[in-house]
């Protein structure tokens, strides 16, 4: 297997052996992620950290990921404080930014603008998020999670609820879910059910594929709770939105009839969905996962740039 120099811009261009590998590495990388181990793998090297969309999460941990391996990191978190903001090209943003630096991660709110750049980069895209299309590192830290928490992946039910619809980490997960064999369950109101490209898709990949509108039937023998946000920002309504926002929330009295072992995971940020009373319980592995970012980003840069094979 060779990364070196590889754009990661949706979970569907790696193997089955290739996520495996990564999260291999990752594993590798906890120690340094916790700072209980130093590491200057990554010496020399620089990052450009190119978000056009807000985040916590992605940006800081992959830039916490870069320094804890020893590189550096450039970049922008506003983009209206760039020449963006004069009418440039995201083309020639990339062009330039590939001048300083060795790596270049890039959330952006179009969706395909990731696998654009990489037609127009030399150095390695990471796709931090596109629009509603495709959040790789994102599944590769959850698949992460599910593998450290449960033990396998392919071997559990997985309950995805929420914005189905427009949500980029679930479409994501579901592809790699679907490689790994693991049963789903999509959890949504009808309008924001998982768009039907990636359910064929993922049914052509041999996915067993149901559907529910009651959260309180699915977690009865689900293994994983994989919750989302209800995203405003990508509604083109806001009273479709208002219909929806607040339908599914996880609390204690939810749980009551929840499968024994059941693990409640969540891309954050969360607003109404889970409450916080959940979060000191055996359920709640929404930190841990968060936290998980670090390794699995450590190990995707490191093998991106050529510092491990």
């Amino acid at each position: 297997m060779n990364f070196k120099g590889r754009d990661i811009v949706s979970i569907k261009d790696l193997t089955e052996e290739e996520i495996l590998h990564i999260l291999d590495i990752a594993e590798g990388m906890v120690p340094i992620a916790r700072g209980e181990e130093k590491s200057n793998l990554l010496e020399g090297n620089i990052m450009a950290s190119l978000f056009f969309e807000p985040s916590t999460r992605t940006r800081l941990s992959f830039e916490a990921a870069m320094k804890r391996l020893g590189g550096n990191v450039i970049g922008f978190a506003r983009p209206g404080a760039t020449s963006i903001q004069k009418g440039e090209s995201l083309a020639d943003t990339i062009r330039t930014a590939e001048s300083y630096c060795d790596v270049i991660v890039m959330r952006h709110p179009q969706e395909g603008s990731a696998r654009m750049a990489a037609e127009f980069a030399s150095v390695p895209i990471i796709n931090g998020g596109d629009g509603a299309g495709h959040h790789p590192t994102q599944c590769l830290l959850d698949l992460f999670t599910i593998k450290k928490e449960k033990g396998d992946i392919g071997k559990n039910k997985v309950a995805l609820v929420g914005d189905l619809k427009y949500g980029r980490t679930v479409h994501s997960l579901a592809y790699a879910l679907a490689m790994f064999k693991a049963e789903m369950v999509f959890v949504a109101p009808e309008q924001l059910q998982m768009p039907s490209e990636v359910v064929e898709e993922c049914k052509a990949m041999g996915a067993t594929i149901s559907f529910e509108t009651d959260l309180e039937k699915a977690v009865e023998d689900a293994d994983v709770l994989y919750v989302t946000r209800i995203q405003k920002e990508r509604f083109p309504d806001p009273e479709e939105y208002n219909k929806v926002v607040g339908i599914y929330k996880v609390d204690k009295k939810l749980l009551e009839n929840a499968k024994k072992g059941i693990i409640v995971m969540h891309p954050l940020p969360r607003v109404y969905e889970i409450a916080p009373e959940i979060d000191n319980t055996e359920y709640a592995s929404y930190f841990r996962q968060a936290f998980n970012g670090v390794p699995v980003r450590m190990a995707i840069l490191a093998l991106v740039l050529g510092g491990i094979k």
